[in-house]
């Protein structure tokens, strides 16, 4: 046969891998496997476990049952793991043909519609010498049409033997393996499992794989949120609800859809778990073992039975940086995005294409002047707002009058100048004083800032930064490309406003009560950064946005 050319070949937005080794060999070319399909396929990879499937011969081979065994247990669990290399791949094993203990086999041969319809469909079938191709593709694409919706056209390619197995031959060979694990797993009526599912990655997809194949006839799934997601770092990163369920419910369905899910915010560790009677299993990492636990003790006050306690084990991620846990986590994920574009900017014709005008925001203590200071090692013009708002009320400046006649003589040091902190004192405490005094302020500051630009642009900078912690609440976006905010967890921003301003706790505290909510900021924002470690991640986070800014600028 002649080998495919997987390199030259087109990417596909969709794909089906039916894997047809015996599933003892199989482990041992995941990873070749996987490789070859990532080459092919840029977004969402159905899987479909086929062990011992033929696609030689005259007849047209038809789907069977795979046993929900230990060996499939964790043959599907080390498939996730060994995708999570593939960043682009969402990978999805379809567990439709795998039958667990106690339920009823459902009706094979009618077609299982997909939300991503695969455009191609990939096998590691190997083909033996002079075997033909063109029958076997046919094969391929009759089988996979016959058990899944697939595009019009689909595409078919055989992986073999263009992975290479990284194995001796000894260890190729199924009859070399031993101590083969072919428990049948234990399946329960109904099942729970809770998380946060954020950011679906391949830790949840076997945490949910686990339970589907646990469950016969109704997984509940909990979804935590609000005061939950209050201990989460970088928490204003965390998708909505609404979207968190609309990726896992799209993922359960795809995998296994003749399961009953019903999926409900968790406000609590406990949700209907304690509650429901017919309940029998509870799914657990090692680390949420505590909770499973806490539920059954709820359950025993409540005078309903134990559930049974399944534990899986966390998936590892090699590939952790800094600052990372060591397993495959959302919170990792949500990291990465620091300094990346997480949404693209909305073109203003009335704002000039030149320079490119970064918005860096950010609330009291956020590390915003830090920031700040690493992007003018960069190269960027700084525009520092807060500086000239404090300059524009200084005496004979553009609005002292204004101010001393809007707030009384008793702002005014001995010297004449304003007492910032007398000022403070005034409007922080009477929202309609601080209207007031934005109301003075915020138009004669954008008209100087404007003028600032046009400087900027005649010294032939590319980009400036207009540095403003009300840059959202004073309506500047509108005078940038791009906005920019540094967030910090609450408790952290009041300890360094405690001790940079010498303030009370009850002063700090009210001082962010009268600002923009980190999660208001960041949902107006373009690239969010945050200052919470040590000073060179800061920096770290910073060149990489830059770094991407100009990329994105070369692009235009």
């Amino acid at each position: 046969m002649e080998p495919v050319l997987i390199d030259s070949m087109s990417v596909f937005r969709s794909g089906l891998l039916v894997l047809t080794s015996p599933l003892s060999a199989l482990s041992l070319r995941l990873v070749p496997i996987l490789a070859s399909a990532a080459r092919l396929v840029q977004d969402t990879l159905y899987i479909h476990l086929q062990p011992g499937l033929s696609l030689t011969g005259s007849t047209q081979p038809r789907s069977t049952y795979v046993l929900a065994t230990s060996e499939v247990y964790t043959l599907i669990s080390k498939l996730y793991a060994d995708a999570d290399i593939h960043h682009h791949l969402d990978v999805r094993v379809l567990l439709t043909n795998i039958l667990n203990q106690g339920a009823a086999p459902p009706a094979l041969g009618s077609v299982q519609n997909l939300s991503q319809p695969p455009e191609v469909v990939l096998t590691d079938f190997e083909t033996g010498d002079g075997a033909q191709s063109n029958p076997i593709k046919q094969r391929l694409e009759r089988y996979a049409t016959s058990c899944y919706s697939c595009r019009p056209n689909l595409i078919s390619v055989l992986l073999y033997p263009e992975y290479e197995l990284e194995v001796s031959d000894g260890e190729r060979s199924p009859q070399h393996k031993t101590n083969t694990n072919e428990e049948l797993l234990q399946s329960y009526s109904d099942v729970a499992v809770g998380g946060t599912f954020d950011r679906l990655h391949n830790g949840h997809k076997i945490l949910l794989s686990v339970s589907c194949m646990l469950a016969e006839n109704r997984l509940l799934v909990g979804v935590s949120d609000k005061d939950l997601l209050e201990t989460k770092m970088l928490k204003e990163l965390i998708l909505p609800f609404e979207q968190r369920v609309a990726q896992l419910s799209e993922f359960l369905v795809d995998i296994k859809p003749s399961l009953q899910y019903e999926i409900f915010p968790l406000f609590d560790y406990f949700g209907p778990s304690i509650t429901d009677s017919k309940l029998k299993c509870i799914i657990v990492s090692e680390e949420t073992l505590k909770g499973g636990l806490a539920v059954n003790r709820k359950r025993v006050e409540n005078h309903l039975a134990e559930l049974a306690v399944h534990i899986i084990k966390l998936a590892l991620d090699p590939q952790h940086g800094r600052n990372e846990e060591e397993k495959i986590s959302s919170s990792s994920l949500r990291y990465r995005l620091l300094g990346t574009l997480l949404r693209p900017p909305q073109k203003d014709p009335a704002v000039p294409r030149h320079p490119y005008i970064i918005g860096l925001t950010g609330g009291s203590g956020s590390g915003k002047s830090s920031v700040a200071q690493y992007l003018v090692r960069l190269g960027a013009f700084h525009l520092d707002m807060d500086s000239l708002g404090h300059s524009i009320y200084t005496p004979g400046g553009l609005v002292y009058k204004q101010v001393v006649q809007a707030f009384g003589a008793d702002i005014l040091k001995e010297d004449g100048t304003i007492n910032r902190q007398a000022l403070g004192a005034k409007v922080f405490r009477d929202q309609e004083q601080l209207k007031q005094l934005n109301n003075i302020m915020w138009p004669a500051m954008a008209r100087i800032a404007k003028e600032k630009i046009d400087e900027a642009a005649a010294q032939g900078k590319a980009v400036c930064v207009l540095d403003a912690a009300v840059l959202l609440e004073a309506g500047w976006a509108d005078l940038v490309h791009e906005v920019w905010t540094t967030i910090i967890p609450e408790d952290e921003a009041l300890r360094r406003i405690i001790a940079r301003d010498r303030l009370s706790e009850e002063a700090a505290r009210l001082r962010l009560q009268n600002q923009m909510s980190n999660s208001q900021r960041v949902k107006q924002s373009h690239v969010i950064l945050c200052t919470m470690w040590e000073p060179e991640v800061t920096c770290e986070q910073v060149e990489k946005a830059w770094a991407l800014l100009q990329k994105r600028l070369k692009e235009e």
